[in-house]
């Protein structure tokens, strides 16, 4: 048995969900559609965070392109590697992590096929954590909604995580708002994801994220919410946490 499947944070069922659509993950039209659109928002607010975190300059012309240079950076539930990418050519050192083998493949053929090198892994924050791997930066984007052990999740990555590096959790809030909008409207109304992709029960409220991060010895840094505005048809940062959201945490030296 694989590490992946061994790990308690893992749920067979939503590896399998996710591994069913992993063909799609490039797919701009297919049914990670909504990620696509999503992803500069997310990439923007990385990429200002960190930048504003270690100070780094951007005197440079260079530096600039690449500021991320030096960084050692997880992207832990990387999926087909939409945000891994992005953080390769900002100059990361990037190892992208998935429970789901075919994602990885997916992942790591798309980013030979884009000249990029990117250390793709099958395995899971638990596994890296025993490893006593550690990374300046972590992305869990979109994946602390999916596991099974939310508990020993946070914890691997917080551990994951070295002293002064920054984690980043973006994830949805268990509102009323949150089920009309990421169930009824993404799922049924506008067909955006598949029925079933998520669970309103897994949300997550911002404050047990929170509770979540400084159990395991981290400060929260920032939140940043995220709206949809449907007549520009785009994704927009702003101070409304009641759907999708996004935080970082520190860890102190």
């Amino acid at each position: 048995m694989s590490d992946a499947a061994r790990a308690k944070s893992v749920d067979p069922s939503e590896i399998a969900n996710f591994a069913a659509m992993a063909d799609e993950w490039w797919d701009e039209r297919g049914k990670f559609k909504p990620l696509h659109k999503f992803n500069p928002i997310r990439i923007g607010y990385i990429r200002d965070t960190v930048i504003a975190h270690f100070g780094l300059s951007l005197d440079d012309a260079v530096i600039r392109l690449r500021p991320f240079e030096g960084l050692h950076i997880l992207d832990i539930g990387c999926g087909g590697g939409l945000l891994s990418e992005p953080m390769a050519r900002l100059g990361g050192t990037v190892v992208g992590a998935d429970a789901s083998e075919k994602n990885i493949q997916i992942a790591a053929l798309h980013a030979e096929k884009s000249g990029l090198t990117i250390d793709y892994r099958h395995t899971t924050a638990e596994a890296l954590a025993e490893a006593g791997e550690q990374f300046d930066v972590i992305l869990n984007m979109e994946v602390i909604e999916h596991v099974a052990d939310i508990d020993g999740f946070v914890a691997a990555c917080s551990k994951l995580l070295k002293p002064g590096g920054i984690m980043f959790i973006a994830t949805l809030n268990r509102t009323a708002k949150s089920f009309a909008f990421a169930i009824v409207g993404a799922e049924y109304v506008l067909r955006w994801l598949p029925k079933g992709t998520h669970n309103w029960r897994k949300f997550l409220k911002p404050s047990e994220v929170a509770r979540l991060v400084r159990a395991n010895g981290l400060t929260l840094r920032d939140m940043a919410g995220a709206t949809y505005n449907p007549i520009e048809d785009r994704w927009r940062l702003s101070r409304d946490y009641s759907v999708n959201y996004m935080l970082a945490a520190v860890k102190p030296e």
